[in-house]
């Protein structure tokens, strides 16, 4: 998902607040007594008004000249970092309450930026900080200690101990503050592209009915006229073998407009207690016909329990991974149909019921594996497919509240693993009353 140059813009807006903020605390804290020397922090906020009014008449080349946002916006972080490194500096930053602000870059570094990025922020801003109060520590620059009412004037050393507790605290609360924003950035954008891939199969199952439905009607037509052929050609036995195949040909043709037409309806799946082993078991005589004499099919039946799913959805799309495979065997090999629970070694799967399809065929390469399951993307020749069988695919196990992911490199083969939510204890106990 692209950035809009909202984004950069609204960062530009929040720094004048900011700045105002600066001035402001800086005035107060001045009146206490607090800040002995405030020219240090209204100089620093001035940089800040005057880099960001750069920023601000920049604007629109942003758009015009296409530059990029996510540069401007590391941009402006990394300004932001100095900056308010600069200005705790200069206002005893091992003690100042305001050192937490840095985790609001690293929030925004992990919504806004892409890939590294994000720990390159937190990299600089730990580097930053932890560089500061090295060189205090050292006494090799001075020190501006705020002067809290009871306390004694004048500089204060930095103890070691609390240097390096407070060096630690906030070291690793920006790095977990980056890990858990990109990690959820990351579960949006996949959100998003599912969302996206959803829309496009659901306007292409409308504009399949629509088709359909204008196939039905002349095919209707057709079929009386070449029954009153066959009425009149009855007594030519060749003439009436040409009709009956033609008759032949136009049922399959409306069989295959209806199951067209049924299949882009818009109906729900409905969702029981599924034994996925009967449904591979259910699966694997289809396959008789699909394959070629030099695949040898395997099935491996493990120990699981129920599933929420569809059987005869399911089944449609363990043929479609099947079929698939076979495609990608042209020399034949090995598919297994494969059962089994996942552990707590799966991630956020875990204890889900697993089904995989795995093949020995010429593989995916890399490049490809993000792209597979978008509507007509196909790697095969022309007229070898559409690319609406695994975008439909995910699309139905998704809607049974599961997932579907690949593995496969160049020559080692593909697994498709298909992941759906096991029935829970007490469905069962309901089911079987």
């Amino acid at each position: 998902m692209r950035l809009p140059p909202e984004g950069a813009r609204w960062l530009v807006t929040l720094r004048f607040g900011a700045c105002a903020a600066v001035f402001t605390v800086t005035t107060v804290a001045w009146a206490l007594g607090v800040l002995p020397q405030p020219l240090p922090l209204y100089l620093v906020g001035g940089v800040v008004l005057v880099y960001n009014l750069l920023f601000k008449l920049s604007e629109r080349d942003w758009a015009v000249n296409g530059q990029g946002v996510e540069r401007i916006i590391f941009l402006q972080i990394i300004f932001d970092l100095v900056a308010l490194t600069t200005l705790l500096y200069f206002a005893d930053l091992p003690r100042n309450p305001f050192l937490s602000y840095f985790v609001f870059h690293m929030i925004i570094a992990g919504m806004y930026l892409r890939g590294n990025l994000p720990y390159v922020v937190a990299t600089v801003a730990t580097s930053l900080v932890g560089g500061v109060m090295l060189l205090e520590y050292l006494e090799l620059i001075p020190s501006f200690p705020l002067h809290f009412q009871g306390e004694p004037a004048g500089a204060r050393p930095i103890d070691e101990l609390y240097a390096l507790t407070v060096f630690a605290a906030l070291a690793s609360t920006l790095w977990i503050a980056v890990y858990f924003t990109t990690a959820i950035r990351r579960y949006v954008d996949r959100a998003h592209a599912e969302l996206r891939q959803k829309e496009k199969l659901l306007g292409i199952g409308q504009l399949v009915a629509g088709i359909a439905h204008q196939i039905a009607n002349p095919l209707d037509g057709a079929q009386n006229c070449l029954r009153k052929i066959g009425d009149a050609v009855r007594d030519d036995p060749q003439s009436a073998e040409y009709v009956r195949m033609m008759t032949a040909a136009l049922e399959r043709i409306e069989r295959t407009a209806k199951r067209v037409q049924s299949f882009a309806l818009p109906r729900g799946i409905t969702l029981t207690n599924t034994d996925v082993n009967s449904v591979v078991k259910a699966t694997l005589p289809l396959l008789e016909n699909a394959r070629d004499q030099n695949v040898r099919v395997y099935a491996e039946f493990g120990r699981v329990p129920p599933v929420k799913g569809d059987p005869y959805t399911l089944q449609e799309v363990l043929f479609n991974l099947c079929a698939n495979a076979f495609a990608a065997m042209p020399d034949g090999g090995t598919l297994t149909l494969r059962t089994r629970t996942l552990g707590g070694s799966d991630d956020d799967q875990m204890d889900s019921v697993a089904v995989e399809v795995a093949d020995t065929g010429e593989g995916i390469p890399r490049i490809h594996l993000e792209k597979i399951f978008e509507p007509f993307f196909t790697t095969r020749p022309e007229g070898g497919g559409t690319g609406l069988g695994l975008g439909l695919c995910r699309m139905l196990i998704s809607e049974m509240g599961g997932r579907i992911e690949v593995r496969s490199a160049p020559k080692q083969g593909t697994v498709f693993t298909v992941m759906l939510n096991p029935v829970e204890t007490s469905d069962i106990r309901k089911s079987s009353v």
